[in-house]
């Protein structure tokens, strides 16, 4: 869903021999772990009626799925760093792949509810182990000079992922289940595996912070202010976006076949929110960036709480633009948010970008259990207002922060 940087390492000699083009180009493999991951992050918000049904659960149940795989990535990947810190890069790669490719054929054979729900702990533990390794691994492999390109390759398998993988697997869910599906992530953690052992060289490790240093770098005011900011955003984000099939199918009257289309113009618009916001925020400043997205944001939410007041017809004239607007400010922000961070602490922005990793799913776990409980509540119009007070909380947090971080970011 974001993109993560680890403390990097320095390359050793006999590394700096292999960070030509075809040592980059090895890096495929990598893209592909995170488009795999990308895609099973995301696309299960698309499936929850199928599972709901077929697991004889409710729906804010279902949604607590993703309620717990963001909750598990977001205290994980922390300690998943500090734990594996010692492990050979390629071998932790290896293993993490290897753990994701299991969650997944866990995840399409397990019969019940609960243990979905273990399988999804799963995946996100060996989703965030796998991310900030393969990022800090592309960093090291290609050296100060393509460390850029480098990163990219990374942050492209993600937005792949929901540019394709998502409408995609919702697609295959329709047409053969939702255990298809899983199936299918599972093969591309096993290709992505595959592509790790033969294709990669191994490489050392490098320096972690540890929790101590990433828990005083949360104190300092002008951090943690942006960090509330990453929060509140991706909380309001994920309170439509878990039900959002839900939610344009009793709003729009658009059916099952309708979703596949709205996730890939989501996609796309968020892919070019993600593009312009960085060069946006070196021009004009990632805080005023922050503060345009949180308002467009808003707009888009308040757009969505009229919609629900009309007939469909109407509804959906409303709610597609809005859609489009959603998702190009709300994946901009993220990247303005990490302009943000690097702008105020540029020596240790690997630690405070691990950070808002965390951030963001912690966000991403409050929305799913936000709008598990309007759909509990039988209010599934109200998405929209809850998800506008995330947003409006979010600029506040912005317009609050004080002079001092306004200035250096």
């Amino acid at each position: 869903m974001t993109r993560t940087y680890p403390v990097l390492q320095e390359l050793t000699p006999e590394r700096a021999q292999a960070t030509g083009a075809d040592s980059l180009a090895s890096l495929i493999w990598l893209t592909l772990g995170a488009f795999a991951i990308g895609t099973e992050g995301f696309m299960i918000a698309g499936l929850l009626p199928a599972l709901a049904r077929d697991l004889n659960v409710g729906l804010p149940a279902a949604g607590h799925l993703v309620t717990a795989f963001s909750l598990a990535y977001a205290i994980g990947a922390p300690v998943m760093a500090v734990l594996t810190a010692g492990l050979e890069r390629r071998r932790l790669l290896v293993v993490a792949m290897g753990g994701f490719a299991l969650g997944n054929l866990l995840a399409a054979l397990v019969p019940n509810y609960t243990g979905l729900l273990a399988a999804r702990l799963l995946l996100a533990l060996s989703a965030a182990s796998f991310m900030p390794a393969a990022s800090g691994y592309a960093a090291a492999l290609g050296g100060p000079e393509r460390r850029g390109r480098a990163l990219s390759t990374i942050t492209t398998g993600l937005t792949l992922a929901i540019i394709a993988g998502v409408p995609l697997g919702v697609l295959v869910g329709q047409g053969f289940g939702w255990r298809a599906t899983f199936f299918g992530v599972a093969g591309l953690a096993v290709f992505s595996l595959l592509g790790i052992l033969v294709r990669l060289p191994r490489q050392r490790p490098g320096v972690t912070a540890g929790l101590g240093e990433r828990l005083a770098l949360a104190k300092r005011r002008d951090i943690l202010g942006v960090l509330v900011t990453s929060v509140l955003t991706v909380a309001g984000t994920f309170t439509v976006y878990t039900y959002l099939s839900v939610f344009i199918a009793g709003v729009a009257g658009l059916g099952p076949q309708a979703l596949a289309p709205v996730l890939l113009g989501f996609g796309l618009a968020s892919a070019i929110g993600t593009q312009l916001s960085g060069s946006a925020a070196d021009r004009w400043g990632a805080r005023s960036i922050v503060i345009v997205g949180g308002g467009l944001a808003l707009l888009a939410y308040l757009a969505f709480s009229l919609s629900a007041a009309l007939e469909p017809a109407r509804a959906m004239l409303v709610l597609l633009p809005a859609i489009l607007i959603w998702g190009f400010a709300s994946w901009g922000l993220i990247t303005a948010q990490q302009a943000r961070l690097v702008t105020l602490a540029p020596a240790l922005a690997p630690i405070s970008l691990s950070m808002n990793s965390s951030a963001i799913y912690l966000g991403s776990a409050m929305g799913a259990a936000a709008g598990a409980v309007v759909i509990s509540n039988g209010a599934m119009g109200q998405l929209g207002w809850v998800a506008a007070g995330f947003a409006l909380a979010a600029l506040l947090s912005v317009l609050l922060s004080g002079s001092r971080t306004s200035s250096r970011s």
